[in-house]
């Protein structure tokens, strides 16, 4: 028997389950269908689990190699890699039951199964109509929405010739459930995802050496901040090969081992280790859901849509990972929400893309807001920068901590905020300062006013801002 929601949202990840609760929350009839576990890649494949490694890894780290520096004397320090996987996989099924609990307090219902969307027919003269495909085997359930939202989310993009075999050659899905550290590895790829797992698995002691086709890790992120991410990364040991194009026909598996070669500016390299991660982007998953029943528009793998993220077809939106752009999951969340206050009029302006934090949960950690120094000349902006370094942060050399520096790029002749890039210790806590200065069109004079606790890291910022214009005080 086909039941009537005013929402169906294809998709139970961090983007669907938000606009599931925002939508409960302005009174909709709502429904999610979700094929896997309720909180999608960032709680079971994504976010959660790879920080909690990382948290793991920095904490092995710095009682193995630092502990002596605080005057605390550890004796033998060894690591019992099954326990950190349990402490991850309880921090996950944690926070997975939260958000089952968050379903039940909004009456939303969950539909544990493959979605599909219908082409006009007897339930309706519009596409939209959801066959859901039951995980327990039942007769498939037929929805009926007056709106659809799709949050299907990603899935790590791999290269031609580099199968994924989950043993020697592996992407982050598979890594995350290692039962054991290999000694060696190569990383395919040094963006974000690559340089978290390659500081995390250098932590845990394992050789690592990251393969980057760019002529620099972290391509994305202003240069002075991934020169310094890969100075930092290097004197942890870390090996790099950047401008360099992995030949993928070239690949060995033999004695489980994995050896394979790279052109390096213009010249071969072979590299071996005990394993492979491919780190290349993410792919959409547009596939097998209904989109051909619709006219639905998909360019370069991802959904097309409006400002407001409507589709071709009106009353059938897409967020999240499925459209493409910032790929995150505070992103995906935020698009949820405009989605559904759009449905019901209650919308207000979407969030601009130079708003949004991005961060690098790495050790030492990275996080920026806004353009870089590159894309701001590329728009012909006239600049004024500051900088301010942690070493001249009193709690920075109380963590210990004190590599890296704060960036401001402001306008010149506005003294508009452009960008804010800072790499250094907890930054992905302290960008959120940053975001809100965006948001408010603060200018760098109006943040080094706001008065910064001390000792605190964040008085990095302040310094930052007043050296926008030369005043900064401790430099």
């Amino acid at each position: 028997m086909a039941k009537d929601y005013d929402v169906v949202i294809l998709g139970g990840g961090t983007g669907g389950y938000v606009a599931a609760i925002r939508a409960a929350q302005l009174g909709l009839k709502t429904a999610v269908v979700e094929k896997g576990k309720l909180g999608g890649t960032c709680l079971h494949k994504g976010c959660i689990p790879s920080k909690a490694l990382l948290r793991s890894a920095e904490v092995y780290a710095t009682t193995k190699h630092h502990a002596a520096e605080f005057g605390v004397n550890t004796g033998e320090v060894t690591l019992d890699f099954s326990r950190v996987q349990e402490r991850k996989d309880s921090i996950v099924a944690q926070l997975h039951q939260g958000v089952q609990a968050l379903m039940k307090k909004g009456k939303i219902d969950v539909y544990e199964g493959k979605g599909r969307i219908l082409g006009p027919s007897i339930f309706s003269p519009m596409p939209g109509t959801i066959s859901v495909e039951l995980a327990s085997g039942e007769e498939n359930e037929m929805l009926i929405p007056q709106n659809v939202i799709v949050a299907t989310g990603s899935r790590p993009r791999t290269l031609p010739g580099l199968t994924i075999d989950g043993e020697l050659i592996m992407t982050s899905d598979e890594a995350l459930s290692l039962t054991e550290l290999p000694a060696s590895i190569l990383i395919v790829g040094g963006g974000v995802i690559g340089i978290e797992w390659a500081s995390m698995l250098n932590d845990f002691g394992v050789e690592v050496t990251v393969i980057e086709y760019a002529d620099r890790i972290l391509p994305t992120e202003d240069r002075e901040i991934s020169k310094e991410m890969a100075k930092l990364l290097k004197k942890k040991g870390i090996q790099f090969a950047t401008s360099a194009k992995v030949l993928s026909e070239t690949l060995l598996t033999d004695n489980n081992k994995v050896t394979i070669e790279a052109e390096v500016l213009g010249e071969k390299q072979s590299f071996s280790a005990d394993k492979m991660l491919v780190s290349v982007g993410r792919q959409a998953n547009v596939e097998d859901i209904g989109l051909e029943n619709t006219e639905i528009v998909v360019e370069n793998g991802f959904i097309q849509t409006t400002k407001h993220f409507q589709t071709k077809e009106s009353h059938i939106y897409a967020i999240g990972d499925v459209i493409g752009g910032l790929q995150l999951a505070h992103v995906a969340s935020h698009e949820g929400i405009h989605a559904i206050e759009h449905i019901t009029g209650t919308s207000s302006e979407k969030v601009d893309d130079k708003w949004i934090s991005r961060c690098i949960y790495a050790s030492p950690e990275a996080a920026s807001v806004g353009l870089t120094e590159e894309q701001a000349k590329q728009q012909g902006l006239p600049l004024k920068i500051g900088k301010f370094p942690f070493k001249a942060i009193g709690k920075a050399l109380v963590y210990g901590e004190s590599e890296g520096f704060v960036k401001i790029i402001a306008n010149s002749e506005t003294n508009d905020l452009i960008g804010v890039h800072m790499i250094g210790p907890h930054v992905t806590d302290m960008i959120a300062e940053a975001g809100l200065a965006m948001v408010l069109d603060a200018t760098p004079w109006e943040i080094a006013h706001s008065v910064h606790p001390h000792p605190t890291l964040s008085e990095v910022l302040g310094e930052a801002a007043l050296a926008v214009d030369g005043k900064a005080i401790h430099m």
